[in-house]
């Protein structure tokens, strides 16, 4: 399984740059690297000297990159749709719309990017995704928990609602006609299932330091070292582990803990390579939440945020935390699913929650 790695910062800072030597770095060290972008255009091919496309090319040993083309990608999560749709309906609808007709909508291609990414992630060591690196890498990262949510909210409001208690006694027989699955047990268990177990399974890569992990870019500038500090925070609101901080050609301020690698502006690989700092650095980094069951807190670290900046709601077992603009719902342990919120404060960076 893939470690994903990936660079945030503003626009401008050299996060592509650090991503190519990053790439190169691992694939020096003897392990396959996969050098994911999802900028289409041509800069990335003149960059590494060689024509990169949406299908996987061999650079050097151990290293390949590619580029995310949304259309083509649509293509193929089109063709698994139809699939899908074959195993569950016995009329299928869809088999005579083709994924060459459809355009991609806004936002579409983050969640192609997203599936693509799964389903490349058993066949390299470690995949470098080049993305936007701002606030849009990160609801794509972020893509499993929000999902995750809407399902469980959803399915739960319409149980519970009149026209799910009306139509309950129904859905069973009709889906079973309609259908090739027998929903008896739960009218949305079955189709679901699947795709539970694959935000499941994405939630938990993200959030894993051993899995996923990001690091900041800034050229000291006050604007970028200020981008740095607020995707910082942000980050955690995913459950991405941030590593470190790479300063190109200037100072970064304000990010301890992080330790920060002073990276060279020079186009010189071997040097670049060099001042890349190690994936190891995930597994000491802060992490996002962690629960004290003893004293029945739970701490989230948000760095970047204070208290102004910060919104708490509690429904049953889950906590919804906003910071800036994202947020996080957040289940608790079964040893606090049923206390209310007692209180909340900051401290050194983290966010603690009584209960």
């Amino acid at each position: 399984m893939a470690f994903l790695l990936t660079f945030l910062g503003k626009g401008g800072v050299g996060k592509t740059t650090c991503a190519i030597a990053s790439a190169k770095r691992l694939a020096s060290q003897g392990k396959r690297v996969l050098l994911a972008s999802q900028d289409s255009s041509p800069a990335l091919g003149i960059i590494l000297g060689q024509a990169v496309g949406p299908e996987a090319t061999e650079l050097a040993d151990n290293l390949w990159a590619l580029q995310f083309q949304s259309a083509k990608l649509l293509e193929q999560s089109w063709e698994e749709l139809k699939g899908l749709e074959r195993q569950y309906m016995r009329t299928p609808f869809l088999k005579n719309v083709y994924g060459q007709e459809l355009g991609v909508l806004p936002g579409m291609d983050s969640a192609l990017a997203l599936n693509q990414l799964r389903q490349l992630h058993d066949q390299y060591d470690v995949i470098v995704f080049d993305g936007h690196g701002g606030q849009d890498s990160l609801r794509m990262l972020g893509t499993p928990e929000v999902v995750s949510w809407y399902l469980r909210r959803f399915r739960q409001v319409f149980l519970e609602s009149d026209l799910g208690k009306t139509l309950g006694p129904f859905i069973p027989p009709v889906a079973a006609a309609v259908m090739n699955v027998n929903w008896a047990a739960d009218n949305f268990a079955q189709p679901t299932q699947e795709i539970n177990g694959l935000l499941e399974q994405g939630k938990q890569s993200i959030s894993d330091p051993n899995r996923a992990a990001a690091f900041l870019v800034t050229d000291g500038q006050p604007a970028s070292t200020a981008t740095a500090r607020y995707l910082w925070g942000a980050a955690q609101q995913v459950g991405l582990t941030v590593a470190g901080v790479i300063a190109r050609g200037g100072g970064a301020e304000g990010f301890a803990p992080l330790p920060v690698a002073a990276v060279p502006t020079t186009q010189d690989w071997a040097s670049l390579m060099a001042a890349m700092p190690d994936l190891s650095l995930a597994k000491i980094a802060p992490q996002a939440v962690t629960v004290d069951l003893a004293n029945r807190r739970v701490s989230l670290f948000l760095p970047s945020f204070d208290k102004t900046q910060v919104k708490l709601s509690q429904s049953g077992p889950e906590i919804t935390i906003e910071a800036g603009d994202q947020r996080r719902n957040l289940f608790l342990p079964p040893q606090m699913a049923g206390l209310p919120s007692t209180g909340a404060k900051f401290q050194d960076g983290y966010l603690i929650i009584s209960f």
